[in-house]
């Protein structure tokens, strides 16, 4: 059984790069939990702690690790470090 990691994204409903990053982590075929934060400033302060400082969304997170945005989870999977990440159990 392959373990895969603990995959976590920050989002806004209608932002045009959070669907572009969502379509990526779904193409690969892996669950993720998704925090949509419409209107929530309270949520975007807990994130941007998460993030160092970051608001811009989307926020990704693989195994707690700080990934960044949607360009940042591009750039891996152009490199081919993606899929390693992806499939790296928090365990």
């Amino acid at each position: 059984m392959t373990m895969t990691a603990k995959i976590e994204i920050y989002t806004w409903s209608r932002c045009p790069f959070c669907i572009r990053a969502k379509a990526l982590l779904d193409r690969k075929g892996v669950e993720y939990n998704e925090y949509c934060l419409d209107g929530d400033e309270e949520a975007r302060d807990k994130m941007a702690q998460r993030a160092n400082g970051r608001r811009s969304l989307p926020q990704i997170f693989i195994n707690d690790r700080h990934i960044g945005g949607c360009d940042n989870l591009y750039d891996l999977e152009s490199q081919g470090e993606l899929d390693p990440l992806l499939e790296t159990s928090a365990a």
